[in-house]
């Protein structure tokens, strides 16, 4: 395999990062890994950098962000370029797509409109969607491969646009009480399917009744999770401080010291 030499002049950041992937694609001196991707598998790495760039984030770490926004934008040079190959688009449309389209949906900063507040703002930027995108049913749109919480409350706020909404949190909140009576009685059958059926209603119920609230419930969810984990390993600490193992504890034991996080 004949090594290429890092002996290139580039204008910009970004022309080195589509050299570079170029080079990795190469198919007769590239990566051997990289010349066997496709969309389909390079899809997870995708959604994992995401999420890791929303972990940055939530820990306040600025150098990991730029670590992980380094790696984010390296998957869309990466599909960009399998797209090139394939005579569809390269990195330069995308980017020009992207700049387009957010000078049109901003006519209040690039054009005539005028928004005082981020409620106009959101009003704007529907409209302007509505008119580049042609739908047939008022849900067309939502991601499918959005994490379900969140996809379930894009489904809700398209729905509340065409009245189908209720008047108040009061009635959301009564709906889940609802849910949560239906999924108790589920739980004393045998039904798996009816439980999990159930458990989906009373989960989309709550999420409904939080984007009411005007909570997001897929973030509330993930600092709940990333409390959990701050507070169980502060328990293991615990227990290690005092030499017990954690296998080794009652469950009273662990919930004592479990409260002694939560007051921490």
């Amino acid at each position: 395999m004949i090594k290429i030499k890092q002996d290139h002049e580039f204008q910009t950041p970004t022309d080195k990062l589509i050299w570079v992937m170029q080079c990795l694609r190469d198919p007769k001196n590239g990566c051997p890994w990289d010349i066997e991707q496709d969309f389909k598998s390079i899809l997870p790495y995708t959604l994992e950098e995401a999420y890791e760039v929303a972990d940055a984030i939530e820990r306040n770490n600025i150098s990991d962000l730029q670590e992980e926004l380094g790696d984010l934008l390296l998957q869309v040079a990466y599909h960009a370029q399998m797209a090139k190959e394939l005579n569809h688009f390269d990195f330069d449309q995308v980017a020009n797509d992207i700049a387009d389209k957010m000078i049109s949906r901003h006519p209040h900063v690039f054009g005539d409109k005028s928004a005082a507040n981020a409620d106009d703002v959101n009003e704007i930027w529907d409209q302007q969607k509505d008119k580049e995108k042609s739908q047939a049913g008022a849900l067309d749109g939502v991601t499918r491969g959005l994490p379900a919480l969140l996809r379930a409350q894009k489904l809700q706020k398209k729905a509340a646009k065409t009245g189908f909404e209720w008047p108040n949190t009061d009635g959301a909140f009564t709906k889940l009480e609802e849910e949560l009576g239906e999924f108790k009685e589920a739980m004393e059958s045998d039904d798996v399917d009816h439980q999990e059926e159930e458990l989906g209603d009373m989960l989309f119920c709550m999420v409904n009744f939080a984007r009411m609230k005007g909570l997001n419930a897929e973030e509330a969810l993930r600092k709940a999770n990333n409390k959990f984990i701050k507070r169980f390993s502060g328990m293991e600490d615990d227990f290690k401080t005092s030499g017990t193992q954690l296998s080794n504890a009652s469950l009273g034991q662990m919930l004592d010291v479990w409260n002694k996080q939560k007051r921490k």
